[in-house]
């Protein structure tokens, strides 16, 4: 039986009375171009932006996204030979792209990578990915160990900033990776080859392009990266992330990079101090800096798309206070169980957090507690999902919420659990008023 067919056979039976309100209705999507533009001015003008600040400057600190912009850097590091190994080797399987190869390096790295570094960077990158066939099958199963050690570095830091506990199981990450990594250069080698011209001319190999088209290909080129970036926050985390607040983390992200490469640009052509200290050893530190930078504004971006849920429902995220947990799920079941019996039963995270005044990423956590315990179950549906209670409130001890949530039963708090009649308690009486 589904947990859909679960929740209807449940929602005739008598459950605790309470009063709670509905839960809010999610807005009607923009019909047509006018009314997104209108949308995305009242979202802007309305914007907690202050909020968000100081949302990324918390997050900062407290889940040490600067450790994790290190430790990504180092693995980046090691990994970068064996990615451009695979780029090389998925144009040489297919010759009608070979031609472009060249111009796609180009392009990519000037786009990502500010100029004073971006040519010794290829040439290296290139020379050693030239000499990859050289390795035994060793090497070449350490190379593609360390490139998929970079994809499942990436996945645990985005699950981690979205609160997730339980990842995609390992097989389904390595496959969605490895597509990625193999796939993503072919298509972007067909898309050269179709704007070939527009691309040779924009770096000056084949003329001056007019400066509309110019800033076309500059508005496509950061389209891109947002979009690859918007993909990378939709797709990596193991829960339901909707487009636009991916859309937004890549938004950011992309801003962030273009300011990122024109200050250090700036800063290298003004204050060589790098240069003069390290000679022509200077690349070294300097692209190490550059992708330090990178991923910390990676992992704000990815802040942003987490985060945006709450900060635009202008909720607050309840303090870390002992059984502040248990005090959720007890609202979570109270509101749960008020829409029990109603058309189209079930919230979904947004609408608990909405209806809670809490962070929905506090209350993912929650609601998994509550599906393995076996009270609340997950609607198997397309879009945002949404939870159901599945137990019978004034029937159902509270005990395994009690000893999960907030005090485990055991040697030296027995007494406690009696006199306070944990054992005996139901969900019912747990959450009525």
């Amino acid at each position: 039986m589904s947990l859909a067919e679960a929740a209807h056979e449940r929602a005739d039976t008598p459950h605790a009375a309470v009063v709670e309100p509905d839960a809010p209705a999610l807005a009607p999507a923009p019909r047509d171009w006018r009314e997104r533009l209108e949308l995305l001015r009242a979202t802007l003008s309305t914007w907690p932006w202050l909020d968000t600040l100081a949302t990324l400057r918390q997050r900062f600190r407290e889940d040490r996204l600067g450790v994790t912009a290190s430790s990504l850097t180092f693995t980046t590091t090691i990994a970068l030979v064996p990615l451009a190994t695979v780029t090389l080797a998925i144009f040489s399987a297919f010759p009608i792209f070979s031609k472009f190869q060249g111009a796609l390096e180009k392009y990519f790295l000037q786009a990502l990578v500010p100029d004073s570094i971006a040519r010794p960077v290829l040439i290296a990158l290139t020379q050693f990915a030239s000499k990859a066939d050289r390795l035994g099958s060793a090497g070449l199963a350490l190379l593609v160990i360390t490139a998929l050690a970079l994809m499942l570095t990436i996945d645990r830091t985005l699950n981690a900033i979205w609160r997730v506990r339980k990842p995609r199981p390992i097989a389904q990450r390595v496959l969605v990776y490895w597509a990625a990594a193999t796939l993503g250069p072919l298509l972007l080698g067909i898309s050269l080859t179709m704007t070939s011209y527009a691309l040779s001319a924009s770096r000056g190999l084949v003329s001056k392009m007019p400066g509309a088209l110019s800033m076309l290909l500059n508005t496509l080129e950061f389209g891109l990266l947002a979009a690859a970036v918007a993909a990378l926050f939709h797709y990596v985390p193991n829960t339901e992330v909707r487009w636009r607040h991916a859309i937004a983390g890549g938004v950011f992200v992309a801003v962030g990079i273009e300011v990122a490469k024109k200050v250090l640009g700036w800063y290298l052509g003004f204050i060589p101090t790098y240069s003069t200290l390290y000679g022509a050893f200077a690349t070294a530190p300097i692209f190490l800096i550059w992708l330090y930078l990178g991923w910390v504004i990676v992992l704000l971006g990815a802040v942003v798309a987490a985060y945006a849920p709450s900060l635009s429902m202008h909720v607050v995220r309840w303090p870390a206070t002992p059984g502040h947990r248990f005090r959720l799920a007890v609202q979570i079941l109270r509101a749960l169980a008020a829409v029990r019996g109603r058309a189209g039963q079930g919230l979904t995270t947004l609408q608990l957090g909405a209806s809670l005044r809490v962070d929905p990423l506090q209350v993912e956590p929650v609601l998994d507690a509550l599906i393995a315990i076996g009270w609340a179950g997950r609607l198997d549906e397309e879009g945002e999902k949404r939870h159901v209670l599945l137990c019978e409130p004034r029937s159902t001890p509270a005990a395994p919420l009690i000893g999960a949530l907030l005090l485990e039963p055991g040697t030296g708090v027995e007494a406690f659990w009696q006199r306070a009649g944990f054992a005996e308690m139901t969900i019912a009486e747990l959450v009525e008023r």
